[in-house]
Parts: structure tokens; C-alpha cells; sequence
């Protein structure tokens, strides 16, 4: 009976994890897209990528990086295409994001969406995507970022 129930929370457990990490469905940005008139004050630095595996044995993959705001308006909100292409430099997936801001670091990365943390002129922050799904004809290369649009007063 002991070893029923805590399989059923180990379960309970795994399953909230892999619904925290999950993607809302997106939508997406065919690659032809403009980009958002203000994504030429918000450049996007400090890229990192890192991959882990989730419980239920697939794997996430991570991109960190630093966004600053250049221009003269608050950023409530960003959306971001992001492009991962294969060794032929065509494009392999296309997803569009909402960025997330990383709230904190420790005792793991947390991150909450720009709304919640909005980017004053002058300011910047790190940002975390979340991936749980890369296709296999990925070339590993750095993705390519596209800001869509923007939200700003």
C-alpha cells in the first residue's frame, strides 16, 4: 500500500514538472516575417545554450542570453521567433516565444514573462527559452532570434 502511494505521488510529481516546462501552443511566425520596429533597440547578447533531461526521459534544451533596451519606451512584452537551421543553413523548426525574464537563480532558474518585469529604457535583463523539443536535423548552431514584436508604453 506504502509503495502504491508513493508511486502514484513519484507520478504526480513527474507529471507537474513536465506541465510546468511544457509550451502554450504558439503560433507561427512564417520566416518571411518583419521584424518589430523597436527590435532595433532591443539587442540581444550573451548567448548560451545547455540541454537537460526531464523525467519522463526526453530532453529540454535551453537558451540564456541578455536583452537590452536601447530605446526610449518601458517593454512590457516581447515576442521572439526563433529559428534553428541544419548543416544546409535551411530552417529545421520555426518557434515563436514569449521571451521569459529569468526572476532568479538560485535554488534554480526561475522565469516570469517581461509583463512582470518590464524593461525600463536604458535597462537590460537575462532571459531564459525553453525548448523541450529540438528536431533531430538541428545543426547545433546557435539559433537564430527574431524579435517580432513588442509591447512597450
Amino acid at each position: 500500500m506504502v509503495i502504491a502511494a508513493a508511486v502514484v505521488v513519484l507520478v504526480g510529481v513527474v507529471a507537474v514538472l513536465v506541465l510546468q516546462h511544457g509550451r502554450p501552443a504558439t503560433t507561427v511566425t512564417p520566416i518571411s516575417a518583419t521584424l518589430d520596429p523597436y527590435a532595433a533597440s532591443l539587442p540581444i547578447s550573451a548567448l548560451a545554450m545547455s540541454e537537460s533531461s526531464n523525467l519522463a526521459g526526453g530532453k529540454v534544451t535551453y537558451l540564456d542570453g541578455h536583452i537590452a533596451n536601447t530605446g526610449g519606451r518601458t517593454v512590457t512584452g516581447i515576442t521572439v521567433q526563433v529559428l534553428f537551421h541544419t548543416s544546409a543553413h535551411e530552417v529545421a523548426q520555426n518557434d515563436t516565444e514569449a521571451l521569459k525574464i529569468i526572476r532568479m537563480r538560485e535554488p534554480y532558474i526561475d522565469v516570469e514573462p517581461v509583463s512582470q518585469a518590464p524593461i525600463a529604457p536604458g535597462a537590460g535583463a537575462d532571459f531564459r527559452l525553453i525548448f523541450d523539443g529540438v528536431t533531430a536535423d538541428w545543426d547545433g548552431a546557435y539559433p537564430e532570434i527574431r524579435v517580432v514584436h513588442v509591447d512597450a508604453k
